[in-house]
């Protein structure tokens, strides 16, 4: 117990100073650097490419499946609500305010505390690989997804992110489409032409009334949303292209290349992802990750945000100290006991397989 009260203080001590260095996505130079000298000042050899931080335990052994620790200590920048200083770190009533202490630097200082405390075991049944890693908050190029060639074989991953300890074993994928209807241009006083708002909408309607057949248990059905629309020049022509933007949320039942010939198939509008990066995810609830948690009290959810386990082609478990509610909220905070109840859940989950 004592153990784990040191590392908890030391954990919320690192967080403090991670909240008061501002870490926005893709000028998280700094954070790295504290996290590298961190982990460096504990004898620990570490790997850096950007901004992204990376280490073994102390025994990796080849042979051995490895698990993936994971968190970002990137922010987005903090909105106009703020009351105090984002960069404070001040505790107040038992909660450390301050940007990103919540989304998700109590969950990156926990997970660094579970490495660090299985640092030097010997004869485990896993290696562990720790990544704090940038980028997340922009679904950037340059964050996880940059520095997973460099990770090795992983057999599963712990992604950390704020879920009040409870297990997100699924994650909805992303694709963002956009669309241009071709219609042709005419005055809009005689018949000519071919409108392509008129041809936009017959495509608009499927999207709002298509339902994929498989569904998902957790998160129901693939969902498609129009959230953009623009066609015209001036009142009296008949408009020769219309362009819309169709957010698709697509459940672990369908790939996102599924979900786009099936759209493409459908609609005569050209379609174009702007990325397929961000995929759903799973993990089985009879996984052993999975089953400590649900031995230890843990509830099982779909989650519906994306995180770093959209780049990820391992089962992976989302979980982590803080509320997801608090992400990017104005005043953000973390409670400090959150902290320490969370590194001591993950190691009481780990200790279960490990």
């Amino acid at each position: 117990m004592t153990e784990l009260k040191t590392l908890a203080e030391q954990a919320v001590s690192l967080l403090q100073q991670l909240i008061s260095t501002p870490s926005f996505s893709r000028e998280e130079d700094k954070t790295a650097a504290l996290i590298e000298k961190l982990l460096q000042d504990k004898g620990i050899k570490t790997n850096r490419k950007l901004n992204n931080i990376w280490v073994w335990n102390k025994h990796f052994d080849p042979v051995k499946p490895t698990i993936l620790l994971n968190s970002h200590h990137d922010t987005v920048k903090p909105n106009p609500g703020y009351t105090r200083d984002p960069f404070e770190a001040k505790i107040e009533d038992g909660k450390l305010y301050g940007l990103g202490s919540n989304d998700a630097g109590g969950c990156l200082v926990s997970l660094i505390s579970v490495f660090l405390y299985f640092y030097n075991k010997e004869n485990l049944k896993y290696n562990f690989c720790l990544a704090a890693t940038a980028e997340e908050e922009v679904s950037g190029i340059h964050g996880l997804e940059f520095i997973l060639p460099e990770l090795g074989k992983l057999d599963f991953a712990i992604v950390g992110e704020p879920t009040q300890m409870q297990l997100a074993v699924a994650e909805r994928g992303l694709m963002v489409l956009d669309c241009v209807a071709h219609g042709k241009a005419g005055h809009a006083a005689r018949e000519e032409g071919e409108n392509a708002i008129y041809k936009a909408l017959t495509d608009i309607e499927w999207f709002r009334n298509y339902r994929f057949p498989k569904e998902s248990e957790a998160f129901g059905p693939v969902k498609m949303s129009v959230t953009i629309i623009n066609a015209g020049s001036q009142h009296n022509v008949v408009p020769v292209t219309c362009t819309f933007t169709v957010d698709v949320r697509v459940p672990e039942t369908y790939r996102n290349e599924e979900v786009l010939q099936v759209i493409k198939q459908h609609v005569s509008c050209d379609v174009t992802p702007r990325s397929l990066r961000l995929k759903s995810s799973k993990i089985d609830k009879s996984h052993p990750i999975v089953q400590a948690g649900i031995a230890l009290g843990r509830t099982t959810y779909g989650s519906p945000t994306t995180s770093d386990q959209a780049l990820l082609d391992i089962p992976s478990l989302k979980i982590g100290p803080g509320d997801s509610a608090r992400s990017h909220m104005a005043d953000e905070f973390v409670y400090v006991d959150e902290i320490g109840e969370g590194i001591e859940l993950y190691i009481k989950m780990l200790e279960q397989i490990i």
